[in-house]
């Protein structure tokens, strides 16, 4: 009887310290943990007890000899009490913390800076002086390209905090190599995407893109100038005095980019176009219409004409609806 309450009693105490060692513990407030690279699993075990994420590296060490994996470099965070084998399992399967940056269809390079900024993820100048210094990741397709501007592809990234803004611009412009695969975009692609995103700026409307890219198309080809507003404002924001609005003064501006007094297309892309506005460029729609304004009556939409006439009779009306 004797030795039953003694071995019980060995077995509460191991239960106890197993308890003690593998149950939940952890940090008081948010704590953020980096894994290196390289990093051994005694050196994690006591990096993690360090951080008050785990009680006993020996455990920790332990468990993984029972366990066999691999433990995942990165950044973790830890919010709340967590058992040891959560802590192991979230390292095996890498759930690192990651920050989500959203780029709609049409963010230019400012557009996105300010996106990184605001998602913690780098400063904007820094974002802006990688993009300009790292165009030898597209010099396959844009071997004289400047920037980066319109090979960073839209769509909702998940970046560490760490990432420097290279890694973050590589990442785009793999998306844009595989969006450009998908839709059979394979050379030409200076001008393919200068052109979208001139499309990308002009509308929001995906059925109207064929039809504005047909507008320019034949504006294009009759050496007119394409007139577009939107390489009036970008023009100004490279220049660094874009006031909210356009002015006379930008319509006046010298800049190659002002495609009101310079014809054909600008030096480059002014935004970042998504698909709908990339299959538009390589397949514009075939019209006589050379002319587009804004119509009043169908917000977001556009009203096509074929002759200045018929072109100022659409402004007037958008005039009179304004006022």
């Amino acid at each position: 009887m004797r030795t039953l309450v003694i071995l019980l009693l060995i077995l509460v105490l191991i239960a106890g310290a197993a308890f003690y060692v593998l149950g939940p513990v952890g940090p008081a407030q948010e704590t953020f943990v980096e894994i290196l690279p390289g990093m051994s699993t005694p050196q994690i075990a006591a990096l993690l007890e360090q951080q008050g994420i785990i009680r006993s590296r020996y455990a920790f060490d332990l468990w993984r000899v029972a366990n066999r994996g691999t433990l995942k470099a990165g950044e973790y965070r830890f919010d709340h009490k967590s058992p040891l084998p959560e802590v192991y399992a979230r390292l095996r399967r890498g759930d690192v913390y990651t920050r989500a940056l959203t780029i709609p269809e049409g963010f230019n390079l400012f557009d996105i800076a300010q996106a990184v900024e605001a998602a913690h993820l780098g400063t904007r100048q820094t974002f802006l002086d990688a993009a300009r210094q790292n165009t030898s990741l597209i010099a396959t397709l844009d071997p004289d390209a400047t920037t980066l501007e319109g090979y960073l592809f839209p769509d909702t990234y998940h970046f560490q905090r760490r990432d420097a803004a290279p890694v973050m611009l590589a990442t785009m412009v793999r998306r844009f190599r595989q969006a450009a695969e998908q839709i059979g975009l394979k050379s030409d692609f200076h001008k393919t995407v200068t052109l979208a995103s001139l499309i990308e700026r002009e509308t929001p409307v995906a059925s109207e893109r064929p039809l504005i890219a047909g507008v320019f198309t034949n504006r294009l080809e009759k050496g007119i100038p394409l007139a577009t507003d939107p390489s009036v404002v970008y023009a100004a924001m490279l220049a660094g005095n874009y006031r909210g609005t356009i002015h006379a003064s930008d319509l006046a501006s010298p800049s190659p980019y002002n495609t009101y007094r310079h014809a054909g297309l600008p030096p480059g892309p002014i935004a970042n176009p998504g698909i709908a506005s990339l299959k538009a460029a390589l397949e514009p729609a075939k019209t006589d219409y050379l002319y587009f304004v804004v119509d009043r009556a169908n917000p977001g939409h556009s009203k096509f004409a074929a002759t200045l006439e018929e072109h100022n009779k659409n402004v007037e009306e958008y005039r009179a609806g304004t006022r």
